[in-house]
C-alpha cells in the first residue's frame, strides 16, 4: 500500500467513512474553505482597517470574525459536494467543545 492510500484508510478509519471518494471531497472540502478563507481576510481585515494594528489585536479579530467565516464555508462547499452531514456533526461536536469551555471558564469564577 502506498503512502496516498495509507493515509486514505487512516482517516477513512478516524472518520468513520467507508468510500475513498467522500473522504477525497472532504479533504477538497477543508482546501476549499482554506483558499476562500484566505481571499475573505485581507477584504475584511481592510474594512475594519485592522491591518497596521498589534498582532494580538489581529489575532482576536480573526478568531471572532474569521474563523467563524471559515466554519460557513465548510459548511457551504460541504452541501455543495455532498458532505453536509460529515461537517454538520462536526461543527455540532465542535460547537458543544467551545460552549463546555465557556462554561467551565465562567463556573471558575
Amino acid at each position: 500500500m502506498n503512502g496516498f492510500s495509507s493515509l486514505i484508510e487512516k482517516f477513512k478509519k478516524k472518520w468513520g467513512i467507508g468510500s475513498t471518494l467522500d473522504i477525497i471531497l472532504i479533504l477538497i472540502v477543508f482546501s476549499l474553505a482554506g483558499m476562500s478563507i484566505v481571499f475573505v481576510r485581507k477584504p475584511i481585515f481592510n474594512i475594519l482597517g485592522i491591518n497596521d494594528l498589534h498582532v494580538v489585536i489581529k489575532t482576536v479579530v480573526y478568531l471572532l470574525i474569521i474563523f467563524p467565516c471559515y466554519q460557513v464555508f465548510l459548511l457551504l462547499y460541504g452541501t455543495l459536494l455532498g458532505q453536509f452531514k460529515f461537517f454538520w456533526d462536526k461543527e455540532k461536536k465542535m460547537g458543544k467543545w467551545i460552549i463546555s469551555l465557556v462554561s467551565k471558564k465562567s463556573s471558575e469564577k
